[in-house]
């Protein structure tokens, strides 16, 4: 699937915050890289927490995502950073940032996307609120994951983010894909889990429903130990979810 986009730019995204969109964005990369992959992990939200998942201690000062909206714009070289991954880049967030005034352009990111020719994957991190920086990365992309926590409230914040991409796709990005949806923390033993996966099916078609992330506490102890679950913990739950949902990406 990920291989198929005519330029693999995936958007992972959804309108409700806490629906594992960082958790995702930063373990896909992983494994991309760990199958030998260049992958470039852009954070587009001002929280920063990319940084912090791959360990990366970002200070006020450094080069960062948001300074390409700037007046006077770095090149992507100068804000791209190492980790400790190999074949894994990053550019971090500002997490100063108070948001983009006098400019309603939504090239930026595209344009300066176009500098990351020696990656084979570029994943972007987004924010859950619809400002000029959300509409920038769902233009640069070529196709939109949606991680969604299996309640009400989470499917919610699906249809919203459907909306909003459909708008981009007619407007500014008609290349846009919408790759499908990743049940994140799910638990197939709730009732209301599978009653929200359902829904979600009906709504989206069964094909738009990829494998599911189950809860497991592994994924938030690596985050918090600045590494991807495929290192930190290789044979727990997540990393075989992370893992299988990766393949799945590559071969549909």
């Amino acid at each position: 699937m990920l291989e198929q986009l005519t330029r693999p730019i995936l958007a992972i995204s959804n309108r409700k915050g806490g629906t594992g969109k960082t958790t995702t964005a930063v373990n896909l990369a992983a494994e991309l890289a760990a199958r030998q992959y260049r992958v470039l992990l852009v954070d587009t939200d001002s929280q920063g927490h990319c940084a912090l998942g791959l360990g990366i201690r970002w200070r006020p000062g450094q080069p960062n995502l948001h300074d390409l909206f700037s007046d006077r714009p770095p090149s992507l070289q100068e804000v791209i950073l190492k980790t400790a991954t190999p074949g894994l880049d990053l550019v971090a967030a500002n997490t100063r940032f108070e948001g983009l005034w006098g400019t309603e352009d939504s090239g930026i990111l595209k344009r300066a996307l176009k500098e990351a020719q020696d990656y084979d994957f570029i994943l972007l991190d987004t924010p859950p609120s619809v400002d000029l920086v959300l509409i920038n990365a769902l233009t640069a992309a070529s196709g939109v994951l949606i991680p969604a926590v299996p309640h009400h409230l989470g499917a919610e914040g699906v249809r919203q983010l459907t909306q909003l991409f459909y708008r981009v796709a007619s407007r500014d990005n008609p290349g846009l894909k919408l790759l499908g949806i990743v049940p994140v923390m799910a638990d197939p033993q709730v009732p209301g889990h599978r009653e929200v996966v359902e829904e979600l099916k009906k709504a989206f078609g069964p094909g738009r429903m990829l494998r599911g992330v189950r809860r497991d506490q592994r994924l938030a102890e690596a985050f918090a130990a600045g590494q991807p679950i495929r290192q930190y913990a290789g044979r727990s739950r997540g990393a075989m979810d992370y893992f299988m949902l990766t393949e799945q990406l590559l071969k549909i």
